[in-house]
């Protein structure tokens, strides 16, 4: 019997956070459950149903009696505070943490290369290639990525990726005390790992276009949102604190990140 299991723990707490996606989201749970299930990881789904006005919470009824999916229906609050909801949930539970949005856009079949990359750091990070983006979204990846080299460090190399392994006790340290409306959370906690000299694995992972659906920010609500995430990123170093883990030695980061892993 594993350590994980004789304290009662989960491996893995899976967190996805749900807008409008009843065309896809039966398929996108249904792959995820495969894949997990195959690396035989005792784990929760931690599905959060961010107020949907179309059919998904219909299409999620099928997992409901599944105790494997740990469906929450709750009223809509934007995905940021969302992911937030599900990682203080999630670090209770388990003692990795993942995160993937329900678009399908990052497959479940990237997920074993992050998970075998994860024994010899504290974060293993998705960077997103073949990714078509307007060049709005291309300009705002790219100063957000900046803003937390500047701010923070760089260790992480895409820093808003919706495809991320982290240690619970390394994320429990400080996901509480970023703001419950905090924009894009994930940002704030690529610069936490970053600025803190955690072992950070950067990983390669497909990118694909949405099937379904439409993206739910557009245009100056981007903008808009970009500006608002940049504040809260800024705001959020001091709030949460950085600090060097134990592992750090002479102020620097105990491993190199990785630019892939041999799947």
């Amino acid at each position: 019997m594993t350590a994980t299991a004789k304290s009662g723990r989960l491996d893995l707490a899976v967190v996805m956070p749900v807008y409008n996606e009843a065309e896809c989201i039966a398929d996108v749970i249904g792959s995820w459950l495969r894949v997990l299930e195959a690396e035989s990881l005792r784990f929760s789904l931690i599905v959060l149903n961010d107020g949907s006005c179309d059919a998904t919470a219909d299409a999620l009824e099928r997992f409901a009696n599944d105790s494997r999916v740990d469906l929450i229906h709750k009223q809509n609050s934007g995905h940021g505070p969302t992911i937030l909801l599900g990682y203080r949930r999630a670090v209770g539970i388990a003692d990795w943490v993942f995160q993937v949005d329900s678009d399908d856009e990052l497959a479940a079949t990237e997920f074993p290369a992050m998970w075998r990359a994860r024994p010899r750091y504290d974060a293993v990070i998705g960077v997103r290639y073949g990714r078509k983006q307007p060049v709005g979204r291309w300009i705002i990846t790219r100063l957000s990525r900046a803003l937390v080299r500047l701010w923070y460090g760089g260790t992480v190399k895409d820093v808003n990726v919706p495809f991320r392994l982290m240690r619970a006790d390394v994320l429990s340290s400080f996901v509480t005390r970023i703001p419950g409306d905090t924009f894009a959370p994930n940002v704030v906690i690529s610069g936490v790992l970053a600025g803190s000299q955690y072992r950070v694995a950067n990983v390669r992972v497909a990118h694909r276009d949405r099937q379904t659906g439409q993206v739910s920010i557009m245009r100056w609500k981007l903008w808009k949102g970009a500006l608002r995430s940049a504040a809260q990123t800024i705001r959020c170093r001091s709030l949460v604190g950085i600090r060097r883990p134990s592992h750090a030695a002479n102020g620097k980061p105990a491993d190199e990140c990785l630019d892939a892993v041999e799947r």
